[in-house]
């Protein structure tokens, strides 16, 4: 499912004392299969335009196209919940919206709400259960007896089962410990790959943009300023410098081996892997030089 946005902008508190301009002509394109992520600092706008992804917000101007549903500042309702149906989002701490008294129940609630039969509803909440990797005892457990990092994959089968084919993830491993960021980022990805979805990413981590998107937007005081490929992006540091952004530490290291050495990598190393294989082409070709 493509997504697009044509000249999107947003006012907060719209015609009143309190309005505040959050977008400011936003233009870019989420092609369907893609891995996209949104980066950007903090207020540039990168949660606004999240919102407006599953139609929780509508633009105050501009078009925002997902599939062919068009939404702008005068689409109804019925057409907000269609959108829905079909991106899900996952918020920081997803966790915080589980509520009812087992595990089972709180998955079937959303398709239930969306006219899911009962039975069906089940069926996939056993299904995910296992896809996510929670052992079956856990459906008849309240949400609130297991662990953080459980609750936290309960959530995001609360979202699966509405079937989405868009994903949008917000900082999804907002208070985890490094290894539990990293299971649920492969998680993220692992289900990206099987269920041919969608998926975008909200993230400060310009780490988890370089290892798993194949595109990245690029946000700055309201608007996209930046779209392309993680090789594209992460190769302008300089110009990333100037929206207050960093690259990943991999290139940063990578930069200053090169300023040592002398010599220039093949190719930007995005993550520790590309880095130790550059570097051991870079070692091997200076042993190949005669003294």
């Amino acid at each position: 499912m493509d997504i697009s946005l044509q000249q999107v902008g947003y006012l907060y508190a719209k015609d009143s004392p309190f309005e505040k301009r959050a977008l400011q002509d936003v233009t870019a394109t989420i092609p369907s299969g893609s891995y996209t992520s949104i980066i950007g600092h903090t207020g540039s706008g990168k949660s606004t335009l999240l919102l407006h992804l599953n139609g929780l917000l509508k633009p105050s101007e501009g078009i925002v196209q997902i599939g062919d549903t068009m939404i702008t500042a005068q689409t109804k309702g019925k057409k907000m919940k269609e959108v829905r149906n079909h991106v899900g989002i996952v918020f920081q701490f997803p966790e915080h919206q589980l509520f009812e008294e087992t595990v089972e129940k709180d998955i079937m609630f959303g398709p239930i709400n969306f006219g899911v039969p009962k039975e069906e509803a089940r069926a996939r909440a056993h299904e995910l259960v296992k896809l996510l990797g929670l052992p079956d005892d856990v459906l008849q457990k309240s949400p609130f007896e297991l662990s953080g990092g459980q609750m936290r994959r309960v959530a995001i089968a609360g979202v699966l089962a509405f079937k989405p084919s868009v994903l949008v993830l917000d900082e999804p491993t907002a208070g985890l410990d490094p290894k539990g960021r990293k299971e649920i980022m492969e998680l993220f990805h692992h289900l990206h790959k099987t269920e041919s979805l969608t998926t975008i990413l909200v993230t400060h981590s310009m780490e988890d943009a370089a290892r798993y998107s194949d595109r990245i937007l690029v946000m700055h005081e309201g608007t996209a300023v930046m779209e392309g490929t993680p090789e594209e992006i992460y190769s302008l540091e300089d110009q990333l410098h100037s929206f207050r952004l960093s690259v990943p530490r991999s290139v940063r290291f990578q930069r200053q081996i090169e300023k040592m050495s002398g010599q220039r990598f093949d190719r930007i190393a995005l993550t520790e892997d590309t880095l130790a294989q550059e570097l051991a082409k870079a070692i091997a070709r200076k042993g190949e030089r005669p003294c």
